[in-house]
């Protein structure tokens, strides 16, 4: 659950700029409350906490944007296909900005590897980083990002399509493949999701 310490009247102009409704609070203590994208945003005095399934969107709109970011990105399935989900983090030169996971369903390991890059960079994207510089786990994922690859898969090369499509949105990027113990928060994120379905 995100806290976000803030100006709660700067933080709903930002929010009603985005075109987001805002509404006033439940409470005596509610400034304001404010819901998008399956996350409820509470406004108190100095602060605004966000609830929900997928967090990230209301807090990317409340966060300064730009700069460069790594972003770690991992997925896993229990079975090939099996259940799946997807784990991902942020980090600037302040340290994690954001991290995340959700279950996906049931998908290959390769699949939910994707489906947490995609979901990394839209988290990246909507935070505004000009710049993001990708690590993974996944030898193939990467290599297939930067073309060393070819997919053959139509899934797969759905999912890479998406993926480009998503790295046009940054000034500049990078993507490289690290070790499993480098990811391993990424990895611990997907792995927490699965246990807790």
């Amino acid at each position: 659950m995100p806290v976000i310490e803030c100006d709660p009247s700067a933080a709903r102009e930002r929010l009603e700029a985005a075109g987001v409704d805002v509404e006033t609070g439940n409470t005596d203590h509610e400034r304001w409350r404010a819901s998008h994208d399956g996350a409820t945003a509470v406004a108190y005095d100095d602060k605004v906490v966000i609830q929900g399934e997928r967090p990230e969107g209301v807090e990317a709109l409340l966060r300064d944007g730009g700069g460069r970011a790594h972003v770690y990105f991992d997925g896993a399935a229990r079975g090939n296909p099996g259940p799946a989900a997807v784990g991902w983090v942020i980090v600037t030169g302040d340290g994690i900005a954001t991290e995340g996971n959700r279950t996906i369903g049931r998908a290959t390991n390769n699949r939910a590897e994707y489906e947490a890059l995609v979901a990394a960079l839209e988290v990246a994207r909507d935070y505004g980083f000009d710049e993001v510089e990708i690590r993974g786990d996944s030898e193939l994922i990467v290599k297939q990002v930067r073309g060393e690859y070819d997919t053959n898969d139509p899934d797969l090369r759905e999912r890479r399509v998406r993926v480009h499509e998503l790295l046009r949105e940054f000034d500049d990027w990078s993507i490289t493949h690290v070790p499993r113990e480098i990811n391993e928060r990424a990895d611990e994120l997907a792995n927490d999701a699965l246990d807790d379905d």
